[in-house]
């Protein structure tokens, strides 16, 4: 079997070299997201439905396409824009939740406006759809992120040159895209609020690493005592004067004892 391809960024050249870096939030891997996989069968619909039912020369035919076409690719562009921006990220899909419901739009009007019957929500048929998004079977070998595949399994439908079953078997789908855009907002709000976006964690990143940078130089540092009263010195930050914000070795015992000395650096220099 065939390795699956990854959708993280890689660098120009394939090296090994371009993979050092590991990145502080993870991106890509919108495939594997069903709601990309239900949206992309959304597009390829919406495309056939139009070539076959709508005029090709008015607006509408237009609008639903890109419609389609904002949905899937919104979701793509959120998830690669992930490494660095969880606003732009929430932004995109919402972008996308919205687009579906222009789409939704379209299709309940095209259904309204030539008298069409929409199923509801418990008719058999839209049961039907609503199943074979559920289905899981234990023997299926099959690439879920393959859209060929994916889109074969509402062939039933969306095949159809009943244009009032192929419409309605794409509301049925948009219905499924919208629940699953909805639960993938909620739950990036919810890291948002608990882990903060991009530069919180980049700024939270840097502080770790300049305090193991300290921990570190301080293991290298011997506490001198302090010549006064003879307890062990700590360092300390000048606050004021002609040194403000330069170290300095202060007793431990102060204010009691006000004992300093200057903090020597590696070469012996003050």
């Amino acid at each position: 079997m065939s390795d699956k391809k990854s959708d993280r960024s890689a660098g120009s050249d394939g090296s090994a070299q371009s993979h050092a870096y590991r990145r502080l939030r993870p991106s890509g891997g919108y495939r594997e997201l069903r709601s990309f996989q239900v949206t992309t069968v959304i597009y390829d619909a919406t495309v056939s439905f139009c070539d076959r039912f709508v005029d090709r020369r008015s607006r509408t035919c237009d609008q639903m396409v890109q419609a389609a076409r904002s949905g899937r690719q919104n979701i793509a562009e959120g998830s690669r824009a992930a490494a660095t921006s969880s606003q732009t990220e929430l932004r995109l899909v919402n972008v996308a939740r919205a687009s579906l419901d222009e789409l939704l739009l379209d299709f309940e009007d095209f259904l309204r406006q030539r008298r069409f019957c929409q199923w509801g929500k418990d008719d058999a048929e839209a049961r039907a759809v609503r199943a074979v998004g559920a289905r899981r079977y234990p023997t299926d070998r099959s690439d879920p992120t393959d859209p060929s595949g994916h889109r074969r399994k509402y062939s039933r439908w969306l095949d159809s040159k009943d244009p009032a079953l192929v419409a309605n078997a794409i509301i049925c789908l948009i219905h499924q895209a919208n629940y699953l855009l909805d639960r993938q907002i909620a739950a990036l709000e919810k890291g948002f609020i608990e882990a903060g976006g991009y530069s919180e964690q980049l700024a939270a990143a840097r502080l770790r690493r300049r305090g193991l940078q300290k921990q570190d130089r301080s293991d290298f540092i011997v506490s001198p005592d302090c010549a006064a009263c003879g307890k062990e010195m700590v360092l300390r930050v000048a606050r004021k004067g002609a040194q403000a914000g330069s170290q300095f070795w202060g007793c431990s015992g102060y204010p009691e004892c006000k004992g300093t000395r200057p903090v020597e650096r590696s070469d012996g220099s003050v």
